[in-house]
């Protein structure tokens, strides 16, 4: 089971870059954490995009990483009905995103999460509900539905 909570999850995303999209899905995050600063959350997910692009295909995009002052795995979900161009190896804009992050100590829950995370978007069906949901339980439903 994917634990994506009400409070990490944007409807619609007013971004319309990858540098906005992140930053906007930051400020989700950041609301679960406090302690943890918007500048480091996007810090950390700017580097991993510089290492490659978390964009996987069909639509959809996974960025993640480690930061530092966590003590738990949280995932944020934002959705761009109009699609944000996100340097996609299918050239295709992303409309579903799934922020992972994780502190340092939790490897093995981060790897284990981040591939739950990949095998729920890579079903069509799954990608159709997301793309549909009218409101934020549904999309904590088709995660929480997720082995």
């Amino acid at each position: 089971m994917l634990n994506l909570s009400k409070e990490c999850v944007i409807l619609d995303l007013a971004a319309t870059t990858k540098e906005a999209v992140l930053r906007e899905l930051a400020e989700a995050v950041r609301h679960q954490c406090p302690a943890i600063g918007i500048d480091e959350i996007c810090r950390v997910l700017t580097e991993r995009e510089q290492v490659g692009s978390t964009g996987v295909g069909n639509g959809v995009a996974i960025p993640h990483g480690k930061v530092a002052g966590l003590d738990r795995i949280m995932l944020c979900f934002g959705r761009s009905r109009r699609g944000i161009a996100f340097d996609v190896f299918d050239n295709q804009p992303v409309h579903l995103f799934v922020v992972i992050l994780s502190s340092v100590g939790l490897a093995d829950e981060y790897l284990k999460t981040l591939a739950r995370v990949s095998r729920l978007l890579k079903q069509a069906d799954k990608r159709q509900l997301l793309l549909r949901a009218e409101n934020r339980q549904d999309i904590v439903d088709v995660f929480a539905a997720s082995a």
